[in-house]
């Protein structure tokens, strides 16, 4: 948990076109001692002076993605806290340590996160503090330029010091709400003082005999387990992955997944989504019979909510005794909502955006409210004991991701890295968050190793292709232990910036 902690800490510096302390923090984390899988929800809520009849929307009815509108209470802090109060074993300030330097001296930005950042100043320039941090001499680092953020080491020393209290009822809380003050924003110190991150009971499901774990709603973990019970009814391994069948079956699956995902998915404390019967095997089954084999389903109702590309960062940590993590932490879009407090070095993240203004909607506005959310980190094991932390990062592509990685494991028997480096397929655009129903199928990439002969038959069934570049396809990272050995595997991957990383003391013998 350290390790992870310390990771997240260092990605709010190198990888802010990501993530950082203006964003939220899931985690699920796996404690051999207790043979228990626990789950941490750190989402931030609605904040509680704003309501719907103030928000000015969009011409599509929506929230304002780049706006104060989209602004939810930071949640990734007291994440932070809360999984080191419970895991951790050095002290809190020592985390931050190797972070603070790096801030202070500069640390060189390496290229997909260069690509993004350049992308990000032509959005975010004009916005209020973003230049003075994200913009050292007037332009985005390039690949191998060394990025310094002050502001930042001291943000992160005043935690180092006074834990979450600074943040949420202290200096930094005191900063955040004054910004909001400056700039049309609705932070108030009761949004900061009331926030307490949760601990959940992860769900799950199991896919030919393999346990596979999620976070509930408000998450959309959810979706991933619906896909997989879906799939479970056909025999895709008979197929093999370059018939056309088995890709259609995938895309098909999704959009079943993501229409209950439009309808059900939110706040729990707010609406009671029905998890056990979406999850059960005979629901599964009915969906199962939905799908039509030679033509692509135009709309499911009520319709799948298409989300804007999301911008995520994900790490699987384990250690000696057994333990792993699996951590996911977000600004949401790129940079967030685009704003960001100079005298703290950090942006604010635009959640708040997932948010339906539609009435009766589950996902419908509310103070107090956690948004629908898209970061989810997952398991996979046998017998129930979890043994693969993974995860797919970027926006709706995740649950997709999710259920495309135990089908590679279990169907195809790749191992932890070829289940990730496989060719993917992304679809979306079947309609916006408020479940509003697009009418055209959405819009079907699929990734270079997919055969021409397999496009040209989906594109007859009527799948709408589309080119999209590898980002788009979600970044992977996994750790799996053998439980026997012990020994860890890890992986990453080629279409994100990432690294597959072992770490540890040497023995006597060794140092001998």
């Amino acid at each position: 948990m350290d390790a992870a902690i310390a990771v997240n800490a260092a990605w709010a510096l190198m990888e802010p076109v990501s993530c950082g302390l203006g964003g939220d923090v899931f985690a699920m984390v796996y404690d051999p001692a207790k043979g228990k899988l626990f789950g941490l929800n750190g989402s931030g809520r609605a904040l509680l002076a704003l309501t719907r009849e103030k928000i000015a929307p969009t011409p599509d009815g929506t929230i304002p993605l780049h706006s104060p509108y989209a602004w939810t209470v930071p949640g990734c802090v007291d994440g932070w806290w809360e999984l080191h109060q419970k895991f951790g074993r050095l002290p809190w300030g020592e985390l931050f340590q190797p972070t603070i330097a790096y801030a202070k001296e500069g640390i060189p930005i390496p290229q997909v996160i260069s690509g993004a950042w350049q992308r990000g100043a032509r959005a975010f320039a004009a916005k209020p503090g973003f230049a003075p941090v994200f913009l050292p001499g007037g332009k985005a680092p390039a690949e191998g330029e060394l990025f310094a953020n002050p502001a930042l080491a001291a943000t992160l020393a005043l935690l180092a010091r006074e834990g979450r209290r600074a943040f949420y009822e202290g200096d930094i809380a005191r900063q955040e709400v004054a910004y909001s003050q400056r700039n049309g924003g609705f932070f108030s110190w009761e949004d900061f003082s009331r926030h307490r991150s949760s601990w959940v009971e992860p769900i799950s499901t199991t896919y030919r005999g393999r346990s596979v774990w999620e976070l509930a709603p408000n998450t959309q973990g959810l979706a991933a387990l619906q896909m997989l019970n879906i799939l479970e009814n056909f025999d895709r391994k008979s197929l093999g992955r370059e018939h056309p069948d088995f890709w259609h079956l995938l895309v098909e699956a999704k959009k079943l997944a993501f229409a209950d995902r439009a309808r059900s998915y939110a706040d729990p404390t707010f609406v009671q989504t029905p998890i056990q019967t979406l999850l059960s095997k005979e629901y599964a089954k009915k969906q199962a019979n939905r799908i039509d084999m030679t033509r692509a389903a135009l709309a499911v109702e009520p319709g799948n909510p298409h989300l804007a590309d999301g911008d995520t960062t994900f790490l699987a940590v384990g250690d000696a005794s057994g333990m792993m993590v699996a951590l996911v932490q977000s600004n949401y879009t790129g940079f967030g909502s685009g704003y960001v407090i100079p005298e703290l070095g950090l942006g604010l993240q635009n959640r708040g955006a997932l948010f339906s203004l539609q009435e009766g909607h589950p996902n419908v506005f509310e103070p107090g409210k956690r948004p629908f959310h898209t970061i989810i980190p997952a398991f996979v094991g046998r017998n129930g004991t979890p043994m693969r932390a993974f995860g797919v990062m970027g926006g709706d592509m995740q649950p997709q991701g999710h259920g495309q990685i135990v089908i590679n494991i279990v169907d195809f028997g790749m191992n932890l890295q070829e289940a990730g480096d496989a060719p993917r397929f992304y679809h979306t655009g079947s309609s916006q968050p408020t479940g509003t129903v697009m009418r055209d199928g959405g819009r079907l990439s699929l990734e270079s190793g997919v055969p021409v002969d397999v496009r040209r038959e989906l594109l007859r069934r009527g799948h709408l292709l589309v080119e999209a570049t590898g980002t788009v396809f979600g970044g992977y990272q996994a750790v799996l232990r053998d439980p026997v050995a012990g020994v860890y595997f890890g992986a990453t991957q080629s279409r994100k910036d990432g690294l597959a990383l072992g770490y540890g003391a040497a023995s006597k013998a060794q140092a001998s």
